[in-house]
């Protein structure tokens, strides 16, 4: 009789290791449904630590990557819409005056804002970098088809970047946390992508997801969560909550992207790919693409 009991306990081990190497190898992989080649990486703020923030010259070293920069839209004093993103200028430009410190461009003019040196925070190479304008990155778009930018919305009228941006609408991807927006856009700008970005506690983002889905995640393209890495490379939200998001995500066709904290260790990303993640907002782009690259089985990218 003890050696039947045993026998099936020794039977059932090995039928439920089985059982979970066959879940394991049944997970969804990115590397299955979307090629390299259009696989989404966002460079957080323009190229991430590669460059000053929001500047042309940023935006150039992302779409150098095969990455898409991202760029934070504000509006001057005239009504001009700009790329910045805080609100202020105390990080930014820590030797001007406390006066202009602390300023943010919706106190100046166009012509104040573009006297601005946004570069030389970065490093005596960067300097001489300046904000850019919506107009200036349409231009650039405008002569390059293929090439897109992330638009994070600080402060805009959508009403006139709807407007301003009407040629390259397919070329952007409109990112807000205020679903509202998100909405919004859609409807002055169908053609154009959005993504929605949250961050927060797992009961927040369930919150936040659990409504979107009673919508059905209408006019929601792309969903972005932010991911922290503890000192014991524990992540939160935890490994279970990433997994069972992307099958949520993926029932509505959407991409499921996430923007890992400090993440200049290619094991991080490594890991969120085998989670089912198939999109990254990054700080760190030259990681980030090589480290899918490699995922892929490809070699590194030197641009």
């Amino acid at each position: 009789m003890k050696l039947i009991s045993l026998f099936s306990l020794l039977m059932t081990m090995f039928l439920f290791s089985v059982f979970t190497v066959t879940v394991q190898s049944q997970d969804w992989n990115v590397r299955d449904h979307i090629p390299l080649e259009e696989f989404t990486i966002q460079s957080h703020r323009g190229a991430g630590n590669l460059a000053p923030e929001n500047s042309l010259e940023a935006f150039e070293i992302a779409w150098n990557w095969a990455t898409i920069p991202e760029a934070d839209l504000r509006l001057t004093k005239d009504g001009v819409i700009v790329a910045f993103h805080d609100n202020n200028f105390k990080r930014i430009l820590p030797n001007a005056s406390e006066e202009i410190q602390n300023k943010g461009v919706a106190d100046l003019t166009i012509q104040e804002v573009k006297k601005l040196d946004i570069g030389l925070w970065k490093g005596e190479k960067f300097a001489g970098q300046h904000i850019a304008t919506l107009h200036e990155i349409c231009e650039v778009l405008k002569k390059y088809p293929k090439r897109k930018i992330y638009i994070d919305i600080k402060k805009i009228n959508f009403e006139q970047l709807a407007r301003e941006t009407e040629l390259v609408h397919p070329q952007l991807i409109l990112a807000s946390t205020v679903y509202d927006e998100i909405k919004l856009w859609k409807k002055l700008a169908p053609k154009s992508l959005t993504l929605h970005w949250m961050g927060g506690t797992e009961e927040k983002l369930t919150e936040r997801l659990d409504y979107l889905e009673k919508v059905r995640f209408e006019a929601v393209d792309q969903l972005q969560i932010h991911v922290t890495i503890n000192k014991e490379g524990q992540f939160s939200p935890s490994d279970l909550f990433l997994r069972k998001t992307g099958e949520r995500l993926r029932k509505y066709g959407v991409l499921f992207q996430t923007l890992p904290w400090n993440g200049n260790d290619p094991k991080v990303y490594q890991h969120l790919l085998d989670l089912g993640i198939a999109s990254f907002a990054t700080d760190f782009p030259d990681v980030t693409v090589n480290t899918v690259r490699k995922y892929y089985g490809q070699p590194p990218k030197n641009p």
